[in-house]
């Protein structure tokens, strides 16, 4: 079971999408590199504290913004955040619109994804070791709820729910792409949530999205084709936006989680704990080894 959690002490993640590269309002700020067993994260990472909550900032793309969305090591990146302590991950992201009543400049704070990328590493797990984890509910509605209303207080207008498709990218779809993922229903459309919901609900991380919409991809006739320029506008616009509400949510997020995240991977792992090959244990031990002593004995040894 995961140790009793009070306000103060949860430590907050946040992962900074583009154009936020820094995390403003941080004390005792330190960065400090992390080594992972799945190569190195986008960057190093930001810890301070906010308030009375220590909060640990990753900026997905590098300082500068030199990695494309294919090019990141989500794993490397949840791992380091739960190497450093994080509890809740808050996933600051810019997408597109496809909806009529998304708007630019609209904060969206979507419930579900539809992972529709094709060259990206998608768990932890493998190699001897299966895991299948719950992802019916990939968001968790504590921080979801904590990241509207700071939103709303904010003076955004934020659309509570939705579904967010993540495509390869780096390029923005064509206009056939587009009206065919607005036939599948999605409500926005971004290059970087997925594998990062999957991971994180992996390393048992309570996670949710603040999606700042930029444009409305290709799809709408009154409004011109997206463009790198449009983006950036825009873009700037959402990071001051963005910046407001994680003064305001970091507090807010809660302490407990009525929706199991701590404990996903309670059941998850299929293969049995003696057929575990002894290098996958080691390296899978900051996950596995409250639910297997053994694989924390081992990782000692080896």
């Amino acid at each position: 079971m995961s140790p009793a959690r009070t306000a103060p002490d949860l430590t907050v993640g946040v992962i900074g999408g583009s154009g936020l590269y820094e995390m403003e309002g941080l004390e005792d700020i330190r960065w400090v590199k992390v080594r992972t067993p799945f190569g190195d994260p986008s960057d190093a990472y930001c810890t301070g504290r906010f308030g009375d909550r220590r909060v640990i900032f990753l900026p997905r793309h590098g300082r500068g913004h030199r990695l494309t969305p294919s090019e990141l090591n989500y794993r490397a990146n949840i791992y380091g955040m739960k190497k450093l302590g994080a509890q809740a991950l808050v996933s600051i992201s810019a997408v597109g619109s496809m909806k009529g009543d998304i708007h630019p400049l609209d904060l969206v704070v979507p419930d579900q994804f539809y992972d529709h990328t094709k060259r990206r590493v998608s768990s932890f797990f493998g190699e001897g070791i299966v895991a299948h984890v719950g992802m019916a509910h990939p968001v968790c509605a504590g921080v979801a709820d904590a990241l509207a209303q700071a939103g709303r207080d904010v003076g955004g207008r934020v659309h509570r729910g939705g579904t967010y498709i993540c495509i390869e990218g780096p390029h923005f779809s064509t206009k056939g792409e587009s009206e065919i993922y607005r036939r599948w229903g999605v409500s926005i459309i971004g290059m970087t949530n997925m594998p990062e919901a999957k991971l994180a609900r992996e390393a048992e991380l309570c996670y949710a999205t603040l999606a700042l919409v930029t444009d409305y991809d290709v799809w709408h006739e009154e409004h011109d084709a997206v463009s790198v320029e449009a983006v950036v506008a825009n873009l700037m616009k959402n990071v001051a936006t963005a910046k407001e509400v994680l003064r305001r949510v970091i507090s807010r997020i809660p302490a407990a989680c009525g929706q199991g995240c701590p404990d996903a991977l309670r059941s998850a792992v299929i293969t049995h704990p003696k057929a575990f090959p002894p290098k996958v244990r080691k390296r899978l031990d900051f996950l596995l080894g409250k639910y297997f002593p053994a694989a924390r004995r081992g990782a000692r040894r080896g």
